[in-house]
Protein backbone atom coordinates (compact mmCIF):
# COMPACT_ATOMS: atom_id res chain seq x y z
CA UNK A 1 0.00 0.00 0.00
CA UNK A 2 1.56 3.33 -1.00
CA UNK A 3 2.06 6.32 1.58
CA UNK A 4 0.47 9.16 1.77
CA UNK A 5 3.11 11.84 1.89
CA UNK A 6 2.14 15.62 2.60
CA UNK A 7 4.00 18.54 2.82
CA UNK A 8 3.67 21.80 5.00
CA UNK A 9 0.69 22.52 3.26
CA UNK A 10 -0.88 19.01 3.57
CA UNK A 11 -0.54 19.19 -0.51
CA UNK A 12 -0.31 15.16 -1.28
CA UNK A 13 2.35 13.63 -4.02
CA UNK A 14 0.75 12.25 -6.29
CA UNK A 15 1.97 13.82 -9.70
CA UNK A 16 5.09 13.07 -11.66
CA UNK A 17 6.66 14.83 -14.19
CA UNK A 18 9.92 13.31 -15.61
CA UNK A 19 12.09 15.05 -17.94
CA UNK A 20 13.70 12.51 -19.95
CA UNK A 21 16.36 15.51 -22.13
CA UNK A 22 16.96 19.04 -21.74
CA UNK A 23 17.63 19.31 -25.30
CA UNK A 24 15.35 20.49 -28.07
CA UNK A 25 14.32 20.76 -31.44
CA UNK A 26 12.90 24.53 -31.16
CA UNK A 27 14.09 27.71 -29.78
CA UNK A 28 10.91 28.97 -28.28
CA UNK A 29 11.52 32.55 -26.70
CA UNK A 30 9.36 32.11 -23.99
CA UNK A 31 11.74 28.65 -23.09
CA UNK A 32 14.98 28.28 -25.12
CA UNK A 33 16.13 31.64 -26.67
CA UNK A 34 18.23 31.26 -29.10
CA UNK A 35 20.47 34.08 -28.44
CA UNK A 36 21.76 31.66 -24.93
CA UNK A 37 20.96 28.21 -26.08
CA UNK A 38 23.07 28.61 -29.22
CA UNK A 39 24.89 25.34 -30.76
CA UNK A 40 27.83 25.76 -28.06
CA UNK A 41 25.17 25.67 -25.30
CA UNK A 42 26.65 22.82 -22.68
CA UNK A 43 23.98 20.33 -22.80
CA UNK A 44 24.38 17.35 -20.89
CA UNK A 45 26.31 14.80 -22.26
CA UNK A 46 24.86 11.24 -22.52
CA UNK A 47 26.53 10.19 -19.28
CA UNK A 48 25.21 12.85 -17.14
CA UNK A 49 20.98 11.62 -18.14
CA UNK A 50 19.73 9.48 -16.31
CA UNK A 51 19.12 5.75 -18.41
CA UNK A 52 15.65 4.08 -18.89
CA UNK A 53 16.21 1.59 -16.07
CA UNK A 54 16.97 4.49 -13.86
CA UNK A 55 14.13 6.53 -14.38
CA UNK A 56 11.78 3.06 -13.79
CA UNK A 57 13.26 2.41 -10.73
CA UNK A 58 12.56 6.26 -9.16
CA UNK A 59 9.20 5.66 -10.89
CA UNK A 60 8.46 2.68 -8.70
CA UNK A 61 9.88 4.18 -5.58
CA UNK A 62 7.49 7.57 -6.03
CA UNK A 63 4.88 5.49 -6.90
CA UNK A 64 5.55 3.29 -3.38
CA UNK A 65 5.03 6.96 -2.15
CA UNK A 66 1.61 8.16 -3.60
CA UNK A 67 2.25 9.08 -6.90
CA UNK A 68 -0.33 7.95 -9.56
CA UNK A 69 0.30 10.33 -12.22
CA UNK A 70 3.15 10.39 -14.54
CA UNK A 71 3.94 12.65 -17.23
CA UNK A 72 7.43 12.80 -19.78
CA UNK A 73 8.94 15.85 -20.95
CA UNK A 74 11.91 17.54 -22.09
CA UNK A 75 13.36 19.31 -23.48
CA UNK A 76 11.67 18.33 -26.07
CA UNK A 77 11.30 14.02 -24.98
CA UNK A 78 10.72 12.59 -28.12
CA UNK A 79 14.31 13.67 -28.97
CA UNK A 80 15.44 10.93 -26.73
CA UNK A 81 16.45 7.72 -28.73
CA UNK A 82 14.07 4.76 -27.65
CA UNK A 83 11.79 6.36 -26.05
CA UNK A 84 8.46 3.96 -26.35
CA UNK A 85 10.73 1.34 -24.47
CA UNK A 86 10.54 3.92 -21.39
CA UNK A 87 6.68 4.13 -22.13
CA UNK A 88 6.41 -0.07 -21.85
CA UNK A 89 8.70 -0.04 -18.88
CA UNK A 90 6.51 2.80 -16.90
CA UNK A 91 3.44 1.13 -18.16
CA UNK A 92 3.50 -1.92 -16.35
CA UNK A 93 4.13 -0.65 -13.25
CA UNK A 94 1.82 -1.34 -10.79
CA UNK A 95 0.03 1.87 -9.73
CA UNK A 96 0.58 4.30 -12.46
CA UNK A 97 -2.40 5.07 -13.57
CA UNK A 98 -2.05 7.99 -16.22
CA UNK A 99 0.71 7.57 -18.19
CA UNK A 100 0.84 10.87 -20.35
CA UNK A 101 3.41 12.94 -22.49
CA UNK A 102 3.82 16.87 -23.63
CA UNK A 103 5.86 17.34 -26.52
CA UNK A 104 6.68 20.20 -29.23
CA UNK A 105 4.94 17.42 -31.71
CA UNK A 106 7.90 17.80 -34.65
CA UNK A 107 8.42 14.37 -34.34
CA UNK A 108 5.05 12.70 -33.52
CA UNK A 109 4.19 11.76 -37.15
CA UNK A 110 6.64 8.87 -37.10
CA UNK A 111 6.57 8.41 -32.77
CA UNK A 112 2.52 8.03 -32.19
CA UNK A 113 2.20 4.61 -33.29
CA UNK A 114 5.22 3.01 -31.37
CA UNK A 115 4.28 5.36 -28.37
CA UNK A 116 0.65 4.01 -28.27
CA UNK A 117 1.49 0.42 -28.87
CA UNK A 118 3.79 1.18 -25.69
CA UNK A 119 1.05 1.68 -23.31
CA UNK A 120 1.21 5.78 -24.00
CA UNK A 121 -2.54 7.12 -22.57
CA UNK A 122 -2.15 10.56 -23.14
CA UNK A 123 -1.07 13.67 -25.01
CA UNK A 124 0.02 17.12 -24.46
CA UNK A 125 1.24 18.96 -27.63
CA UNK A 126 2.49 22.94 -27.83
CA UNK A 127 0.78 24.59 -29.97
CA UNK A 128 0.92 28.68 -29.94
CA UNK A 129 -0.33 29.86 -33.53
CA UNK A 130 -1.81 28.09 -36.73
CA UNK A 131 0.26 31.26 -38.70
CA UNK A 132 3.23 29.23 -40.54
CA UNK A 133 5.62 32.40 -40.70
CA UNK A 134 4.36 32.94 -37.31
CA UNK A 135 5.01 29.37 -36.24
CA UNK A 136 8.52 29.44 -37.72
CA UNK A 137 9.56 32.69 -35.38
CA UNK A 138 7.84 31.49 -32.97
CA UNK A 139 9.44 28.15 -32.55
CA UNK A 140 12.38 29.94 -34.40
CA UNK A 141 13.47 26.36 -36.26
CA UNK A 142 13.08 25.07 -39.56
CA UNK A 143 10.46 22.56 -38.48
CA UNK A 144 7.51 23.58 -40.42
CA UNK A 145 3.83 24.05 -38.81
CA UNK A 146 2.35 21.14 -41.04
CA UNK A 147 4.23 18.70 -39.75
CA UNK A 148 3.23 19.17 -36.22
CA UNK A 149 -0.49 18.90 -37.54
CA UNK A 150 0.44 16.25 -39.68
CA UNK A 151 1.37 14.20 -36.12
CA UNK A 152 -1.84 15.52 -34.54
CA UNK A 153 -3.33 13.80 -37.09
CA UNK A 154 -1.39 10.72 -36.87
CA UNK A 155 -1.99 10.57 -32.89
CA UNK A 156 -5.46 10.93 -33.52
CA UNK A 157 -5.39 8.11 -36.10
CA UNK A 158 -4.01 6.03 -33.23
CA UNK A 159 -6.46 6.25 -30.57
CA UNK A 160 -5.19 9.22 -28.92
CA UNK A 161 -7.66 10.82 -27.87
CA UNK A 162 -8.67 13.49 -26.26
CA UNK A 163 -5.56 15.41 -26.89
CA UNK A 164 -4.61 18.22 -25.50
CA UNK A 165 -3.05 21.47 -26.89
CA UNK A 166 -0.92 23.78 -24.81
CA UNK A 167 -1.04 27.46 -25.91
CA UNK A 168 0.99 30.13 -24.17
CA UNK A 169 -0.74 33.98 -25.01
CA UNK A 170 1.75 36.52 -25.12
CA UNK A 171 0.61 39.68 -25.33
CA UNK A 172 1.06 41.34 -29.16
CA UNK A 173 2.18 38.37 -30.16
CA UNK A 174 -0.35 35.31 -30.24
CA UNK A 175 -3.61 37.23 -28.44
CA UNK A 176 -5.21 38.26 -31.84
CA UNK A 177 -5.50 33.98 -32.20
CA UNK A 178 -7.63 33.41 -28.90
CA UNK A 179 -10.84 32.64 -31.57
CA UNK A 180 -9.00 30.72 -34.34
CA UNK A 181 -7.21 28.49 -31.89
CA UNK A 182 -10.01 27.75 -30.57
CA UNK A 183 -12.19 27.12 -33.26
CA UNK A 184 -8.85 24.86 -34.54
CA UNK A 185 -9.60 22.76 -31.24
CA UNK A 186 -13.32 22.57 -31.64
CA UNK A 187 -13.57 21.08 -34.90
CA UNK A 188 -10.81 19.10 -34.40
CA UNK A 189 -11.41 16.78 -31.33
CA UNK A 190 -8.64 18.68 -29.38
CA UNK A 191 -8.85 20.08 -25.78
CA UNK A 192 -7.14 23.63 -26.23
CA UNK A 193 -5.62 24.78 -22.70
CA UNK A 194 -4.59 28.38 -22.71
CA UNK A 195 -1.90 29.37 -20.52
CA UNK A 196 -0.43 32.42 -19.07
CA UNK A 197 2.74 33.45 -20.01
CA UNK A 198 4.69 32.60 -16.87
CA UNK A 199 7.97 33.84 -15.63
CA UNK A 200 9.91 30.39 -15.80
CA UNK A 201 13.96 30.35 -15.63
CA UNK A 202 15.30 33.81 -15.78
CA UNK A 203 15.96 34.06 -19.69
CA UNK A 204 12.67 34.44 -21.16
CA UNK A 205 12.45 38.10 -20.68
CA UNK A 206 9.41 37.94 -18.67
CA UNK A 207 7.43 40.84 -17.76
CA UNK A 208 3.58 41.24 -16.35
CA UNK A 209 2.03 42.95 -19.03
CA UNK A 210 3.14 40.70 -21.76
CA UNK A 211 0.80 38.19 -19.68
CA UNK A 212 -2.84 37.71 -21.47
CA UNK A 213 -5.19 37.05 -18.60
CA UNK A 214 -7.13 34.12 -18.27
CA UNK A 215 -10.55 36.20 -17.94
CA UNK A 216 -9.63 38.06 -21.16
CA UNK A 217 -9.49 34.58 -22.93
CA UNK A 218 -12.93 33.65 -21.27
CA UNK A 219 -14.41 37.16 -22.65
CA UNK A 220 -12.89 36.70 -25.97
CA UNK A 221 -14.36 33.15 -26.40
CA UNK A 222 -17.81 34.06 -25.09
CA UNK A 223 -18.09 36.32 -27.80
CA UNK A 224 -18.88 33.74 -30.15
CA UNK A 225 -19.77 30.65 -28.58
CA UNK A 226 -21.67 30.05 -25.15
CA UNK A 227 -19.73 28.48 -22.22
CA UNK A 228 -20.07 27.15 -19.15
CA UNK A 229 -17.76 26.24 -16.41
CA UNK A 230 -17.00 22.16 -15.93
CA UNK A 231 -17.38 21.87 -12.15
CA UNK A 232 -14.89 19.69 -10.29
CA UNK A 233 -13.17 19.18 -7.29
CA UNK A 234 -10.19 21.80 -7.09
CA UNK A 235 -7.44 19.10 -5.48
CA UNK A 236 -4.94 19.40 -8.04
CA UNK A 237 -6.43 21.14 -10.75
CA UNK A 238 -4.31 23.04 -12.38
CA UNK A 239 -7.00 24.37 -15.52
CA UNK A 240 -10.03 26.08 -15.10
CA UNK A 241 -12.25 23.85 -17.65
CA UNK A 242 -15.39 25.40 -19.37
CA UNK A 243 -17.22 23.49 -21.89
CA UNK A 244 -19.34 25.46 -24.90
CA UNK A 245 -23.19 24.40 -24.27
CA UNK A 246 -23.48 23.47 -28.18
CA UNK A 247 -21.53 20.12 -26.48
CA UNK A 248 -18.71 20.60 -29.28
CA UNK A 249 -16.20 20.15 -26.66
CA UNK A 250 -13.93 22.09 -23.64
CA UNK A 251 -11.59 24.02 -23.26
CA UNK A 252 -8.88 25.14 -20.20
CA UNK A 253 -7.53 28.59 -19.16
CA UNK A 254 -4.25 27.91 -16.76
CA UNK A 255 -3.88 31.48 -14.60
CA UNK A 256 -1.20 30.52 -12.97
CA UNK A 257 0.22 34.54 -12.62
CA UNK A 258 -3.72 35.94 -11.95
CA UNK A 259 -5.28 33.33 -10.15
CA UNK A 260 -2.30 31.19 -8.48
CA UNK A 261 -3.59 27.49 -7.81
CA UNK A 262 -0.19 26.81 -5.34
CA UNK A 263 -2.41 25.47 -2.64
CA UNK A 264 -3.47 22.04 -5.07
CA UNK A 265 -0.36 21.72 -6.32
CA UNK A 266 0.62 18.19 -6.07
CA UNK A 267 3.51 17.63 -8.78
CA UNK A 268 7.07 16.72 -7.87
CA UNK A 269 9.77 16.66 -11.09
CA UNK A 270 12.43 15.04 -11.95
CA UNK A 271 14.92 16.45 -14.41
CA UNK A 272 17.30 14.60 -16.62
CA UNK A 273 20.16 14.28 -15.18
CA UNK A 274 18.31 12.82 -11.82
CA UNK A 275 17.28 15.94 -8.89
CA UNK A 276 13.81 16.19 -8.20
CA UNK A 277 12.17 19.73 -7.64
CA UNK A 278 9.18 20.53 -5.54
CA UNK A 279 8.24 23.47 -7.69
CA UNK A 280 8.33 24.92 -11.29
CA UNK A 281 9.87 28.21 -9.71
CA UNK A 282 12.61 26.18 -7.75
CA UNK A 283 15.95 27.48 -7.51
CA UNK A 284 17.68 24.43 -6.70
CA UNK A 285 16.85 20.34 -6.46
CA UNK A 286 17.70 17.13 -4.62
CA UNK A 287 20.36 14.84 -6.08
CA UNK A 288 18.63 11.07 -6.31
CA UNK A 289 20.85 9.75 -9.47
CA UNK A 290 24.14 9.79 -6.96
CA UNK A 291 22.24 7.62 -4.26
CA UNK A 292 20.66 5.67 -7.53
CA UNK A 293 24.34 5.30 -8.69
CA UNK A 294 26.64 4.47 -5.68
CA UNK A 295 24.09 1.24 -4.56
CA UNK A 296 21.31 3.45 -1.81
CA UNK A 297 18.69 0.72 -1.64
CA UNK A 298 14.93 1.58 -2.53
CA UNK A 299 14.10 2.31 0.98
CA UNK A 300 17.41 4.56 0.91
CA UNK A 301 16.04 6.36 -1.92
CA UNK A 302 12.47 6.84 -0.79
CA UNK A 303 13.36 8.59 2.37
CA UNK A 304 15.47 10.99 0.10
CA UNK A 305 12.04 11.75 -1.87
CA UNK A 306 9.62 11.71 1.59
CA UNK A 307 11.90 13.85 3.74
CA UNK A 308 12.12 16.76 0.34
CA UNK A 309 8.34 16.74 -0.08
CA UNK A 310 7.21 16.79 3.80
CA UNK A 311 9.73 19.98 3.83
CA UNK A 312 8.59 21.49 0.68
CA UNK A 313 6.85 24.99 1.56
CA UNK A 314 6.68 26.44 -2.06
CA UNK A 315 4.16 28.38 -3.16
CA UNK A 316 5.78 31.24 -5.74
CA UNK A 317 2.78 31.80 -7.77
CA UNK A 318 0.83 32.87 -4.58
CA UNK A 319 4.01 35.25 -3.55
CA UNK A 320 5.43 36.75 -7.14
CA UNK A 321 3.55 39.93 -6.34
CA UNK A 322 5.42 40.05 -3.12
CA UNK A 323 8.94 39.38 -4.39
CA UNK A 324 11.62 42.11 -3.98
CA UNK A 325 14.44 40.72 -5.36
CA UNK A 326 14.91 38.45 -8.55
CA UNK A 327 14.87 34.82 -7.67
CA UNK A 328 17.02 32.27 -8.84
CA UNK A 329 15.09 29.91 -10.53
CA UNK A 330 15.93 26.81 -12.42
CA UNK A 331 14.74 27.36 -16.66
CA UNK A 332 12.20 25.35 -18.34
CA UNK A 333 13.74 23.34 -19.99
CA UNK A 334 15.46 21.57 -17.67
CA UNK A 335 12.87 20.48 -15.52
CA UNK A 336 9.78 20.15 -18.46
CA UNK A 337 7.59 22.62 -17.46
Amino acid sequence: MALVLTDTLSRPLRTLRISVTDRCNFRCPYCMPREVFASDYPFLDRSEILRYEEIERLVAIFVAHGVRKVRLTGGEPLLRRGLPDLVRCLARIPGVEDLALTTNGALLADLAKPLKEAGLQRLTVSLDTLDAPKFKELSDSEVPLNRVLSGLEAARSEGFGPIKLNCVLQRGINDDEIVALAKFARQGGYILRFIEFMDVGTQNGWKLDAVVPADEVLAKVSEVWEIEPVQEPLAGRVADRWRYRDGSGEFGVIASVTKAFCGGCDRARLSAEGSVYSCLFAGSGVNLKTALRNGSSDSDIGAIIANTWKRRDDRYSELRGAETTPARKVEMFHIGG
